[in-house]
C-alpha cells in the first residue's frame, strides 16, 4: 500500500529508529491510539520489540515537548496486543503514539516532587505541542480531529471498563482514540486524558475571552476520610455533579486550574469534640512540578455539641500552570473521620 504524505515528523529524533529492525505493514493511517509510558524516561521498548511509532518526551526547562520518531507515520508500530483471531489492532491504519508520564493516580502520588507529567493535568504546553502534532497528522494525513469516546481515568479504564471499543466499533474507527479503546488490550492508559483540549487546541479553537459567564463546579465528598491530628490531608472528590470546564478528573483533588475561582466548601463531621480546632485552607499545586508550592492560611473550624457543619469560602485566582484544592488538619487527641463535604464554585477561565 502507498505511503502517502511525509513520513517523518517535523523535529522529531530518529535516534531510536526501529523500521530497519521490525519493519512494519505499510498503510494509510487514520487513526491516532494515544499512550502513556508509565515511566519518567525514554522507554527501550525491548529494543524496538514494543515500540510505537512516536515518543513525546517532556523538558520541563523549556517546557516543550521532545519528539523521537520509530518507525513511519505509515508503519504499523508494535505497543498493541493483537491477539489470533478477532481483529488487527498495530496493523489497522493506527499510528501509535507514547507520552512519557503517567495516568495512574498512586504512581502519580508515588513520584511526588519528581518532575513527571500525569495526564490528567498536563501543562498547558503540553496541551500546545500534543495538539500540533494532531494538527499535522490531520493537515498531512487526513487524520480526523475527532474521538467522540470517553477517556475514563485509571484505574477504572483497565480491562472490560465500558469504554473499550468492540471489534465492529473498532474496524470502523476514524480518529483519535487510547489504548483503553482498543479491542484485545487490556491497558488503561492514557487514563483521564485531556483528548477535547488537545483536538480543540488543533483546530484552533480558543476560549471567549469576553464571555461574561461563569461556568458551574458542583463536587462531593461522600465516602468518608480520616484524618490523623497535627497532619494536613487533601480533599478528594468522590463525586462530580457539575463540572462544566472539566477541570476535576475522577476522585480527583484539584477543582480548578486556570480560572477565578468563588464558591463555598461545606464540611460536615460528628466526632470533634467541642471546643477543639478544626483548620481548612486552600493550596496551590504546580502542574510541570506536581507537588505543592502554596499554602493559604487556613480557616478554623471550631467543634459544637453533637455534628459539626461549617463552610469556607473558596474564593480566588489559579494561573494556568497551576492547580488549586483543599487540605483539611487537625488538632485532638485521635483521628478524626471527615463524614462528608461539597464544593459549589463558579469558574471564570482565563
Amino acid at each position: 500500500m502507498t505511503r502517502t504524505g511525509p513520513q517523518r515528523y517535523p523535529g522529531a529524533s530518529t535516534a531510536y529508529w526501529y523500521g530497519s529492525k521490525y519493519p512494519g505493514s505499510a498503510m494509510e493511517s487514520n487513526v491516532v491510539v494515544w499512550h502513556t509510558t508509565e515511566g519518567t524516561s525514554l522507554p527501550s521498548y525491548g529494543g524496538g520489540a514494543s515500540a510505537p511509532n512516536f515518543t513525546a518526551k517532556p523538558d520541563f526547562s523549556a517546557r516543550r515537548l521532545v519528539w523521537y520518531q520509530h518507525f513511519d507515520f505509515d508503519e504499523s508500530s508494535r505497543a498493541l496486543v493483537n491477539q489470533s483471531g478477532g481483529v488487527e489492532t498495530n496493523t489497522l491504519n493506527v499510528v501509535q503514539v507514547e507520552l512519557v508520564g503517567t495516568c495512574d493516580p498512586s504512581t502519580h502520588k508515588k513520584w511526588g516532587s519528581t518532575p513527571h507529567l500525569y495526564s490528567p493535568e498536563l501543562p498547558d504546553w503540553v496541551i500546545r505541542d500534543l495538539a500540533a502534532f494532531a494538527k499535522w497528522a490531520h493537515q498531512n494525513h487526513g487524520v480526523p480531529l475527532t474521538s467522540g469516546l470517553t477517556f475514563k481515568a485509571y484505574p477504572g479504564s483497565y480491562g472490560n471498563s465500558g469504554v473499550r471499543m468492540s471489534n465492529a466499533a473498532w474496524n470502523n474507527f476514524h480518529g483519535h482514540c487510547g489504548h483503553q479503546h482498543v479491542p484485545e488490550n487490556d491497558h488503561g492508559d492514557p487514563g483521564a486524558f485531556p483528548m477535547t483540549a488537545i483536538l480543540a487546541r488543533a483546530k484552533g479553537e480558543t476560549p471567549e475571552e469576553d464571555d461574561p459567564m461563569p461556568r458551574y463546579t458542583s463536587l462531593g465528598m461522600t465516602k468518608p476520610m480520616t484524618v490523623q491530628p497535627d497532619t494536613w490531608k487533601t480533599i478528594a472528590f468522590d463525586t462530580e455533579w457539575r463540572d462544566d470546564l472539566k477541570q476535576h478528573y475522577e476522585d480527583g483533588q484539584t477543582f480548578a486550574k486556570g480560572a477565578h475561582y468563588n464558591g463555598v466548601l461545606y464540611v460536615y463531621t460528628d466526632d470533634l469534640g467541642r471546643g477543639e480546632e478544626l483548620q481548612i485552607r486552600l493550596v496551590e499545586d504546580d502542574v510541570d512540578a506536581g507537588r505543592t508550592v502554596k499554602a493559604f492560611p487556613p480557616t478554623e473550624v471550631i467543634g459544637s455539641s453533637g455534628g459539626t457543619y461549617s463552610y469556607v469560602p473558596a474564593v480566588g485566582f489559579v494561573g494556568k500552570d497551576r492547580r488549586v484544592k483543599f487540605q483539611i488538619a487537625h488538632y485532638g487527641d485521635g483521628p478524626l473521620t471527615l463524614k462528608r463535604a461539597e464544593l459549589k464554585a463558579h469558574l471564570w477561565p482565563l
